[in-house]
């Protein structure tokens, strides 16, 4: 279980304004992982497992079967570390992104649906993320950071070009292969930086906000 200190809960929802009666006092509650936008499980809320879960920082659910509240991995230390908590159109409705610690489903799998998507660019910024920390031997993303973010930087440099290049003068394929390379290698850079894709996904965001 998590030990660092829980961070703010990026949340809009008021408690009192959202449509309880409709399912009996119950809210169904889909989870994502906040890194990657993959959907965790699904589960139901009441009054008091949301005002939990607001106090706590950890996913909190009112089990139908157990009827009384349930943090999820309050027995395995599996918790789900909220990060915010949004409701939908109809105010019956919750979406909760969250940051799991362990497995979320019982069958020790990422996520309770098996086929359910997530956002391959974050994934890739988690392992680059654990490469940074680890160090592991025989890595290309070891030697990396090994060499230093001049070196990184250059790197960086040089797929820029290969990816000017085979704009103007290949076919897509090779298009395509200079651009992932360079996803790659600007990921490295962001991350020997201290900095992350979100990071500047967050500047698009501002922009496109500030030119709406």
């Amino acid at each position: 279980m998590p030990t660092e200190a829980t961070p703010a809960i990026r949340s809009s929802v008021d408690p009192a304004a959202l449509d309880w009666s409709k399912g009996g006092g119950l809210l169904p509650v889909i989870v994502q992982d906040a890194r990657n936008l993959r959907v965790l499980m699904l589960g139901y809320m009441n009054l008091d497992a949301l005002r939990a879960t607001l106090q706590l920082g950890k996913v909190t659910f009112f089990s139908r079967s157990k009827q009384r509240l349930w943090t999820k991995g309050e027995t395995t230390g599996h918790v789900l570390q909220v990060v915010s908590i949004d409701m939908d159109c109809d105010q019956d409705a919750l979406l909760v992104q969250a940051i799991p610690h362990g497995p979320t489903c019982h069958l020790q799998r990422p996520s309770c649906f098996a086929q359910a998507p997530s956002d391959f660019l974050s994934e890739l910024d988690a392992l680059v993320q654990s490469r940074h920390r680890a160090r592991p031997e025989g890595s290309y993303t070891t030697k990396l950071f090994n060499d230093g973010v001049r070196r990184i930087s250059q790197k960086v440099g040089e797929e820029g070009v290969e990816v000017a290049l085979a704009g103007v003068a290949q076919d897509d394929a090779a298009l395509l292969g200079e651009s992932a390379d360079l996803l790659f290698h600007l990921t490295v850079l962001l991350r020997a930086r201290g900095l992350s894709l979100a990071d500047a996904v967050h500047v698009l965001r501002q922009r496109h906000q500030a030119a709406s």
